[in-house]
């Protein structure tokens, strides 16, 4: 399948891995302190905390091996592991521990400190790996975090996203070979599987003949699942490894040096540079990690093996219908983020900052796409006249992204003239649900990783439908493996509670409405109205964010309560769904977002005076039915708190009988955009006054990248 240009490019591959963080950095002819060295790696896993983790773990490398411990040490088959290792090298130091990643660099620095290592030793090449873990396999402990060893003496270790479905066959396999486990992961599969390609290779031909690229593909040929890699290993020294197959993995460059090396080609033998200039070379699970390094990246696709060698990158890529993986060139791309969007700033926290600069974000997701009364997706162009002939339109996502096309659907529908459904990605293939070549099926996913999507996507390609992606994330897999699609150029979202991605994914797909309607002269005046109102957008959420302080007070008179439940209706059901679900990730309260003409089929028999009530009644076509819910549920006592446009307080409220939030008035399609910021700021300011963690919610990551 030829897939087509995206106005960015990203990654490759199916991922359903578990959400962990891996970060990796090599020094190559530049001078480092072993102190300057540790402090990369502990940086680059901050800047992995939000995607979620409950421990984390380092490789660097010990000094040199004095010839007295060559003799030390059992390996895991019963042989003396030490002797294995070549003359003069020492096993690299593994540091882990289970709990934030300041605990992991108090331990770090507490066993250098009593080992009497050396912090000041200058390397002029050296390679680091590390990692933040989501448990999956085996509870939060050392143990099981990362990097997970091929037995005492470290000859490999591996740092791993993902998840080994296989790892239990091949666990028996290598037990009966004499291996020994110390771990409950299915990660430790994968250096104890590299160490006996290793030791097979090398008993049989040599320990020259053997390269750690041959090491790493041939344990590729055993490994079933989803997974990013990356080896370090004391036979290979001051050599990196990494491969990938379904979850997203990075490639960062940094030339010391005047010459600029974006765009360059590389392959196996004419490298990435082929003199020796000084470089620093990152690999990382997440653009995030590396942006305050180098903005010359790479996204490695599946089934590339990038192996670092004397400042040198090679790309091999593995075909199993092949013995030897072929040589294969790859240009960089040009990072589009700058430092600061990584950064808290003046805000206390990320979600804070991030509600705070929609105005900001959406500038950056409407520039250069509003052209003279028209809408210009250039990644879409190719493909609307097939999407216009579409028998009908489907959204598919999870959480937010799900609720983001909820609130774009109506418009669609109603400039398109064709039928659009939702699916949450889940339920569609827990029930196979029909999908066939004349559909258009439009998946939407912030990080571009969240595995029911991507599993989805794959079903709907194996149908045969035009498959459409809307992500935030350069480098992800949804970006590579549909036809064509939008990037929303929210910037980094470094909360878990996504805030900018959910305005900006609405505007991108009201833009997609506007460009797959453009054809029909009947609307002609309903998009100009619209474009218009996307120019002003900006400045409206400007208006709405003043809000804070009145719902800051808010919060603190919600702070006691146990539930919270939120009506919407048309446009503004899915600002309902989506501000419950806002209060509930972080605010850990239980809320409930209702379609108001449910209200009578149920919901309505939890209305008392001590449950509070949010109604959404800004001023559109249901504007009168929210009227009636009002007074449905004052006649009943319920405790109110309405929502409505700037000067319809008296109409909504007669008498001063509930609270009110007053917000500005937008096109009717676009209101959710304002409708849901004083949603996001209530439930920031719950979390803060209840004393939650608000940028890492308990058990949430940022992405779900495991069925």
């Amino acid at each position: 399948m030829k897939h087509q240009r995206w106005s960015m490019c990203g990654g490759v591959g199916r991922s359903r891995g578990k959400m962990c963080g891996i970060f990796a950095y090599l020094n190559y002819n530049v001078a480092r302190e072993r102190r300057y060295i540790l402090e990369v790696l502990f940086n680059g896993l901050r800047r992995l905390e939000y995607r979620g983790y409950d421990s984390s773990g380092i490789a660097i490398d010990a000094d040199l091996r004095s010839p007295v411990a060559i003799d030390k040490g059992e390996g895991n088959d019963g042989r003396k592991e030490a002797s294995r290792l070549p003359y003069n090298s020492a096993p690299p130091l593994v540091f882990r521990q289970e709990g934030k990643i300041e605990s992991l660099v108090r331990s770090v620095y507490s066993e250098v400190d009593a080992m009497d290592l050396n912090l000041e030793k200058s390397f002029s090449v050296h390679a680091g790996i590390a990692h933040t873990r989501w448990a999956t396999h085996g509870v939060p402990s050392p143990r099981n975090s990362h990097p997970q060893s091929s037995g005492a003496c470290n000859e490999f270790l591996v740092v791993h996203n993902g998840i080994i479905t296989n790892y239990e066959v091949l666990k028996e396999t290598l037990i009966r070979h004499g291996f020994t486990f110390e771990s409950e992961t299915d990660t430790e599969v994968i250096p104890k599987l590299a160490k006996f390609v290793f030791d097979k290779a090398r008993d049989e031909e040599g320990e020259q003949t053997v390269t750690f690229s041959q090491v790493v593909t041939e344990v590729m040929r055993q490994l079933e699942g989803a997974y990013a890699l990356i080896f370090k290993s004391a036979h290979y020294p001051n050599e990196l490894i990494a491969c990938k197959r379904g979850s997203t993995l990075i490639l960062g460059v940094k030339e010391l040096s005047d010459d600029k090396n974006s765009g360059k080609l590389f392959h196996d033998v004419k490298a990435l540079t082929k003199d020796e200039k000084p470089k620093e070379l990152f690999f990382s699970s997440d653009l995030c990690a590396i942006v305050e390094h180098t903005k010359n990246y790479l996204a490695i696709e599946d089934n590339e093996v990038v192996h670092i060698k004397d400042g040198c990158v090679s790309i091999l890529k593995f075909d199993y219908g092949r013995e030897k993986p072929a040589s294969v060139q790859r240009a960089l791309s040009v990072l589009e983020m700058e430092v600061e969007q990584i950064k808290k700033g003046n805000y206390d926290h990320f979600m804070q900052k991030e509600i705070h600069e929609q105005p900001h974000s959406l500038t950056t997701t409407m520039r250069g796409r509003l052209k003279d009364n028209s809408v210009v997706l250039g990644g879409l162009k190719d493909h609307l006249k097939t999407i216009r002939h579409s028998r009908r339109i489907i959204f598919i996502g999870c959480g937010t992204s799900y609720n983001a096309a909820l609130a774009a659907r109506p418009f669609l529908e109603e400039l398109s003239g064709i039928p659009v459904t939702m699916e949450l990605a889940s339920d569609l293939l827990d029930r196979q649900g029909p999908i066939y070549r004349e559909d258009t099926a439009v998946f939407v996913s912030q990080s571009g990783e969240t595995a029911d999507t991507l599993l989805a996507l794959e079903y709907a390609l194996g149908n045969g439908a035009l498959c459409v992606g809307v992500t935030n994330t350069v480098g992800s897999t949804l970006a590579r493996r549909t036809h064509c699609g939008v990037h929303i150029n929210a910037g980094c979202e470094i909360g878990v509670a996504s805030t900018k991605a959910y305005t900006s994914q609405i505007v991108v797909m009201a833009m997609m409405a506007l460009a797959i309607g453009a054809d029909k002269i009947s609307t002609q005046a309903r998009r100009e109205a619209i474009i218009n109102g996307l120019s002003d957008l900006p400045k409206k959420v400007a208006e709405v964010l003043k809000l804070d302080g009145e719902m800051r007070d808010l919060a603190k008179s919600l702070i006691d309560t146990q539930s919270l439940l939120v009506f919407g209706r048309g446009y503004n059901y899915a600002t309902a769904l989506e501000g419950a679900l806002k209060v509930k990730e972080v605010a850990l309260m239980h809320s409930e977002g209702l379609l108001a003409g449910e209200m009578k089929h149920g919901p309505l028999a939890l209305v008392d005076e001590t449950l509070p009530i949010i109604v959404i009644a800004t001023h559109d076509a249901c504007f009168s039915k929210q009227q009636s819910v009002i007074q449905q549920l004052h006649a009943r006592k319920g405790r109110l708190i309405v929502m409505c446009s700037v000067g319809d307080a008296a109409s909504v409220c007669p008498m001063g009988s509930c609270r009110v939030i007053e917000v500005p008035q937008v096109a009717d399609c676009l209101q959710p955009v304002i409708n849901i910021i004083p949603m996001q700021l209530l439930a920031y300011h719950l979390t803060v006054l209840r004393g939650y963690d608000v940028d890492q919610p308990r058990n949430l990551a940022k992405s779900v990248t495991t069925e």
